[in-house]
């Protein structure tokens, strides 16, 4: 899906990343090839998402 998006060497922060859009968009990043810091309310969300 993301053959024309690669985001190799990219580093991407996504807050809010523990549910809903913003795990959805770090999960899809990562998968574009971006190393991606997350950041959610609780470590439980964040274990969740990595």
């Amino acid at each position: 899906m993301f053959d024309r998006l690669r985001l190799d060497d990219r580093v991407a922060l996504v807050t809010g990343a523990g549910r809903g859009i913003g795990k959805a968009i770090a999960l899809g990043l990562a998968e574009a090839g971006a190393d991606v810091i997350v950041a959610a309310r609780t470590l439980v969300q964040v274990e969740e998402t990595a």
